[in-house]
């Protein structure tokens, strides 16, 4: 049986500050004692008391749908629409179905286990089973309203992190096209231009889809060879929406090889009556998509998605010998993203490394006998 909380506020007599003493029982029927620090004066001490309880008995009373409407409320302003719009549609479909009546306060970590056996038994439209990586999205988004509910409404844990996770953070396999690869793919697609010159983009530059389907014609300075990232295309309730790209690194500038720019100078002199804000590949992600995987069929090489055409662009740039900085720079991330995500393309730079070594040495040891 789960009993509120039992407070007191007292002086620090070490530290000269005051404190809130906090003793309750956990869903799961353990007993916690907590203490809150720091406080200059006995009366902010109250008014965080006074909060504390507040918002306690408010989650206590909430059902977890209330609850997720609090959330949206606090979290929503925060986020681009398409990212709010992606985690609302994992929330009503595989969250609220399972937790929405119970009390915030009583999920326990039985519940979210009987929850995950579920999503590993469940399969979707087409009949297969959901992918470990889409059930670790799913986990997410579970993890974050109950962090917010312990952060900012007196929840005294996440009972996901003692469930435990069950899916993958990454796939397994990452998908990507050599080089020989993608140009057997653009060769089905040559006499589709503005279809032909979108995937040169994503292949040798590396773009999000978003980010290229935002590119207007003055984001392509020609005569500096150079591509302005500064937004990102979605479509939400058939409308078509520009936003801030992914995060403040996918703000970029990113070099053209020649070729590319002049490429891109031939394709927007065909469009003769562009303007510097229209889009310069007027289409959205769904085509995208589509006329990748008929082309790669026709091609005979490997079905891959849109996204792999990124994938396929860093793993270009390792073969290559850049550094991780530079690709990162390149592609809108941190270095130890960078180094992470793709550290199983790296062996060959590791052996590359001994062999400077060695070479190093060798030098060192021929100079010394002379």
């Amino acid at each position: 049986m789960r009993r509120g909380p039992a407070t007191s506020v007292r002086k620090d007599a070490k530290r000269g500050t005051w404190l809130v003493k906090l003793h309750y029982t956990n869903r799961d029927g353990e007993a916690i004692d907590s203490t809150k620090r720091g406080f200059k004066t006995k009366t902010k001490a109250l008014a965080w008391e006074r909060d504390f309880l507040a918002n306690e008995a408010r989650s206590t009373s909430m059902t977890f749908e209330q609850f997720v409407k609090v959330y949206a409320e606090d979290v929503r302003p925060r986020l681009r629409e398409t990212t709010w719009r992606s985690k609302e549609y994992m929330i009503n479909e595989k969250l609220i179905p399972f937790f929405g009546k119970m009390r915030v306060v009583d999920i326990t970590s039985k519940e979210v286990m009987d929850w995950q056996n579920g999503l590993l038994r469940a399969k979707d439209e087409n009949g297969k089973k959901f992918s470990e990586t889409y059930i670790r999205t799913v986990e997410n988004q579970l993890s974050a309203i109950l962090n917010h509910a312990v952060r900012h409404y007196g929840l005294p844990s996440n009972p996901l992190q003692k469930a435990g996770r069950v899916g993958e953070k990454q796939g397994k396999e990452m998908k990507f096209w050599t080089t020989e690869e993608y140009l057997k793919f653009s060769e089905q697609v040559i006499d589709r231009p503005e279809m032909f010159y979108a995937y040169e983009i994503l292949y040798w530059c590396g773009l999000r889809e978003g980010e290229l389907l935002a590119l207007t014609a003055k984001d392509i300075d020609i005569e500096n060879r150079t591509i302005t990232v500064s937004k990102s295309y979605a479509r939400l309730n058939g409308k078509d929406i520009i936003g801030p790209p992914k995060t403040k690194k996918s703000e970029r500038m990113i070099a053209l090889p020649r070729f590319l720019a002049q490429e891109l100078q031939e394709y927007m002199e065909m469009e003769y009556d562009i303007k510097e804000d229209d889009r310069l590949f007027p289409f959205t992600k769904y085509a995208l998509n589509n006329t990748l995987k008929t082309a790669a069929r026709l091609a005979g090489v490997k079905e891959i998605r849109v996204h792999d055409l990124r994938h396929s662009h860093v793993s270009l740039l390792i073969n290559l010998g850049f550094t991780v900085v530079a690709i990162a720079d390149r592609m809108g991330h941190e270095s130890v993203h960078i180094t992470y995500r793709y550290a199983h393309l790296f062996p060959n730079q590791q052996r590359n490394m001994a062999d400077v070594l060695d070479a190093l040495m060798n030098a060192r040891g021929e100079n010394n006998e002379r």
